[in-house]
């Protein structure tokens, strides 16, 4: 067939024109679909490590500050905590986070079920990385989000510790996770969000995961109400020993948490890492010096309590911040936590068992509002286009605001409705002077 009797010469001339265009979609397209394979790996090796910073890392952290009677309670908690959300997140916590409309309606809030069960995640369908042209396959963002949902949900139990009853915490969290933890990863890290669309910088959870576990966990710790004998006699942690390995499997860890939220295996991956080196050995540094200076000695707890304010404080600005603003924001979170947890929470007089609140709430208010002046690229930062600071500042604090008036106002409602159901939320006098590992489980840690 003779084209040019078809089309006319215009025609041909034309769809000749047309072809490179056409050529470049399709080339787009199919650049479009590239899965690199080393990014796969390390996002599945990132995954993976952030398991181990839950169980064992965290529940081994907090297991070592609780009394030796109720360290069976902590570690089962954390665990079991860890194997509901895990379900939960796969149930529905994925589609109503990432699935959903673009626009219109609740979407700037919550997602849709239309991947129920995973309903819709195949072998073939993708997630986007930050480098046009490359993406993961789905199953791979949605385990590495798993992870974080899970190790939000368990922070919360440092904060109960040592008086709640089982039932009633597992239902807490279901509830909290629901109302609170979805919607704020919707928020932060989904197109629709509200909080992603005003250009809130959360690297990798200082919002969604920091201070939304801290101001959980105050909450439900004011609402549960002391444990027998606080600030009337000592109750000291039971084996610091087993809390320094919990720190440094949780330090391990967090190098999948903050390195591997930049999706990708590349420069920036490795700026996230170092600065998860730099931020809390800042924070362990300054904690020290500020006991020293403020209790006459520098003690092992203080330490590792320093380091993990670190974390908390860099999670949000790790992909952000260079290596010296990382520095300084992990020991400006290592002076503040301590004051936090020294004289504030004394001076107030809330029993936030393991000061998860005092760590994570205030660290990553710290971090989540410094993450506005690390990213500056006079102090070395990395930050996105149309950055400036005190316009970005702005933004860090709007989304401070409304995730700590979101998480406290979920988890004031989901204890009442435990409390509710349960009869009251708090273990027996009885039970609480025979520790939780013999009175909720029926065993004992140590013979």
């Amino acid at each position: 067939m003779n084209l040019s009797k078809v089309l006319g010469g215009a025609g041909l001339a034309s769809l000749l024109m047309a072809l490179p265009a056409v050529a470049q979609d399709a080339a787009a397209e199919t650049a479009a679909a590239v899965v690199d394979k080393g990014d796969v790996a390390w996002m599945l090796v990132s995954t993976m490590v952030v398991i181990v910073m839950t169980v064992p890392g965290l529940a081994l952290f907090y297991g070592g500050l609780v009394r030796a009677k109720n360290i069976l309670s902590v570690l089962t908690q954390v665990f079991m905590g860890f194997s509901m959300i895990a379900i939960l997140w796969v149930a529905y916590g994925y589609s109503l986070a990432f699935a959903g409309p673009t626009e219109g309606g609740l979407s700037a809030f919550f997602g849709d079920f239309s991947k129920f069960f995973l309903s819709g995640v195949t072998l073939e369908s993708t997630a986007e990385t930050f480098t046009a042209g490359y993406e993961l396959p789905e199953m791979v963002f949605v385990a590495f989000q798993l992870t974080f949902a899970c190790i939000t949900s368990t922070l919360i139990v440092g904060g109960i510790a040592e008086r709640m009853k089982f039932g009633a915490l597992m239902a807490f969290l279901a509830i909290w996770f629901t109302f609170s933890y979805v919607p704020m990863a919707h928020m932060v890290w989904s197109g629709p969000g509200l909080l992603f669309n005003m250009g809130a910088y959360d690297f990798a959870g200082g919002t969604v995961v920091h201070i939304n576990s801290g101001v959980a966990a105050l909450v439900a710790a004011l609402m549960l109400g002391a444990r027998k004998g606080y600030l009337k006699e000592p109750i000291p942690p039971h084996n610091l020993v087993m809390t320094y390995i919990g720190t440094g499997l949780l330090w391990f860890g967090w190098f999948g948490f903050n390195a591997g939220s930049n999706l990708e295996a590349n420069a920036l991956t490795a700026v996230a890492l170092i600065n998860t080196v730099l931020a809390p050995a800042a924070g362990a540094l300054a904690w020290a010096l500020g006991e020293r200076i403020t209790r006459g000695h520098a003690s092992a707890l203080g330490a590792v309590s320093g380091a993990v304010a670190g974390l908390v404080a860099i999670t949000p600005a790790a992909g952000f911040s260079g290596v010296g603003g990382a520095i300084v924001l992990g020991a400006v979170a290592g002076i503040i936590c301590l004051w936090a947890v020294v004289n504030l929470k004394p001076m107030l007089k809330y029993d936030d068992s393991l000061d998860v609140f005092g760590i994570h709430g205030v660290g990553g208010i710290v971090g989540a509002l410094g993450t506005a002046i690390v990213a500056n690229p006079s102090f070395g930062g990395y930050p996105l286009d149309g950055y400036d600071m005190g316009g970005q500042f702005m933004v860090q604090l709007t989304s401070v605001i409304v995730a700590v008036v979101w998480s406290g106002v979920v988890a004031l409602i989901a204890m009442l409705v435990v409390k509710a159901l349960f009869g009251g939320a708090k273990v027996s006098e009885q039970a609480e002077r025979d520790g939780l590992d013999l009175s909720t489980h029926g065993e004992r840690a140590y013979n």
